[in-house]
């Protein structure tokens, strides 16, 4: 696993910040916490843009907008030993690399991957609240920080062996 390389059902350390918390007026995240990339798509301006559920403690008040993660998938990541879920109503999404992804606590880049079946459980539900309209997404860019950086991808000069191999 490589930072290059954001996988769908890979959990990630990230400074997730929730919908109440932004309509609050926060910018930040509280805490790093574990979240599980559910999709990612590529941009108009051929970047990767990754949407992640967060994962927590708190028990989901609607069932149907969570999936529980397994004591034995928890302690395979290294994990707490807590109950937690998978909340699928509320997502953050970012341009890869974004920074506000954390290593974890033993210096990775991510903790792993959950099961297939969960995965597949997870992003199943993910995708019925997206239809349903029962989702919340928050945005954790900084456009002028994105805008900047597209800037100078434009003004970087082509490398010389570039120009040779165009010839």
């Amino acid at each position: 696993m490589t930072m290059d390389t954001p996988e769908i059902g890979l959990v990630i350390r990230h400074m997730c910040l929730w919908r109440d918390e932004q309509r609050q007026g926060q910018e930040e995240g509280r805490k790093a916490r574990p979240c599980l990339i559910v999709h990612k798509r590529q941009n108009e301006f051929d970047e990767t843009e990754v949407f992640i559920c967060p994962i927590t403690h708190t028990p989901p008040s609607n069932p149907e907008q969570a999936k529980e993660i397994p004591l034995a998938t928890k302690q395979r990541l290294k994990l707490d030993d807590e109950q937690s879920w998978i909340i699928t109503n509320e997502v953050n999404r970012f341009t890869w690399k974004g920074p506000d992804v954390r290593k974890t606590q033993s210096g990775q880049f991510a903790y792993g991957y959950l099961p297939h079946g969960l995965i597949n459980a997870a992003i199943g539900q993910f995708r019925d609240n997206a239809r349903k309209r029962q989702i919340d997404i928050v945005s954790r860019d900084d456009e002028a920080l994105l805008k900047q950086m597209r800037e100078r991808k434009k003004k970087k000069p082509s490398k010389p062996q570039d120009k040779d191999r165009e010839r």
